[in-house]
């Protein structure tokens, strides 16, 4: 089934040195970006992250230090990675836990300050496990098909993942062809922050979500306990809890 578009849509998927959106780095990101009108276009990059890529992620993605030592940063592609997606919803495979928190700490780390909450994510993962309960490369047999030959490269898993949320719309006659549905249906959580630290309450509030004022608003314990705030700014939370926390501080001075 065509999608059925208001703004572009950027279907993404990272490979990366680990699995901690905090600590880990992007090797290779590949998006195929689908226009309103139909038209498709796909770029995939390597980058240098920096650091080591653990044995553990190499086994499963393939991509080695050497692979990619003479490889750009990814200060280097921010502001490219920024424009081709500039105005664009978003939507890969596991991305609202995994590819967009990292993928938001990357551009932060690279001093561009995008507002990334204001998008739509659809989670195509989200709509295989409420469905089916099954991996990307069982999703891709199941709905297309196909045997995922390449799986765990960005870019196969970037387009397996267009042609997976194509074929869902066609199966489950109860899933609107509308991404402001289709966010809402895959959004697991009412974070605040990507990695959920704080998230609003029944009221629209927010509150900590964990610790010992787990469930406490967060200027209240800022009225309360401003040292609260230096302990997490200067612990290993991630950037985006940080300017999150930031501005509900600055926000809550303001008043």
């Amino acid at each position: 089934m065509k999608l059925n578009l208001k703004n572009p849509l950027v279907f993404f998927d990272l490979e990366t040195t680990g699995t901690n959106i905090v600590t880990d780095r992007i090797v290779e990101i590949s998006y195929h970006k689908v226009y309103p009108n139909g038209r498709e276009e796909t770029k995939t990059m390597r980058i240098n992250p920096q650091m080591p890529i653990s044995p553990t992620s190499t086994a499963i993605h393939g991509i080695s230090d050497e692979d990619v030592k003479d490889c750009p940063t990814f200060k280097d592609v921010a502001k490219e990675i920024v424009r081709d997606i500039e105005g664009c919803d978003l939507a890969g495979y596991n991305s609202n836990r995994f590819d967009i928190p990292l993928l938001a700490e990357e551009l932060l780390r690279a001093d561009i300050d995008i507002d990334l909450m204001k998008r739509k994510f659809v989670d195509v993962q989200v709509i295989f496990h409420k469905m089916e309960q099954r991996t990307l490369s069982a999703a891709y047999k199941f709905y297309c098909h196909k045997d995922l030959t390449d799986a765990h490269t960005a870019e196969a898993d970037t387009l397996a993942t267009y042609e997976v949320l194509q074929a869902q719309l066609d199966r489950y006659p109860e899933l609107q062809n509308d991404i402001d549905f289709l966010a809402k249906f895959t959004a697991q959580t009412n974070n605040v922050d990507f990695a959920g630290r704080i998230v609003y309450n029944e009221k629209g509030e927010e509150v900590f979500n964990f610790g010992k004022y787990k469930g406490k608003k967060v200027t209240d314990v800022f009225n309360t306990d401003i040292g609260y705030y230096g302990w997490m700014m200067s612990s290993d939370f991630s950037l985006h809890t940080k300017k999150v926390l930031t501005s509900i501080k600055l926000r809550n001075f303001n008043k």
